[in-house]
């Protein structure tokens, strides 16, 4: 059975790169080394993506490495 998640009692980080109009992603870490990511301008009831402490490491590295191709 999985545990519900409070995303709002949760501490949320702003990137230090976020848009001139305000457009930020923010994370949070959760209970059990997840980190949870989210669009600012989402808000409180947006969608939250969910990751294990190995996905956000795999992430991080695709990040570092221009694995991702931007829009």
């Amino acid at each position: 059975m999985r545990s519900e998640v409070n995303f709002r009692a949760a501490r949320w980080r702003k990137s230090t790169s976020c848009g001139a109009n305000g457009t930020c992603v923010e994370i949070a870490g959760l209970p059990g080394r997840t980190v949870a990511i989210r669009d600012s301008t989402g808000g409180e009831g947006g969608p939250v993506l969910v990751l294990s402490a190995a996905q956000w490491r795999a992430f991080l590295t695709g990040v570092r490495t221009g694995g991702f191709e931007l829009l």
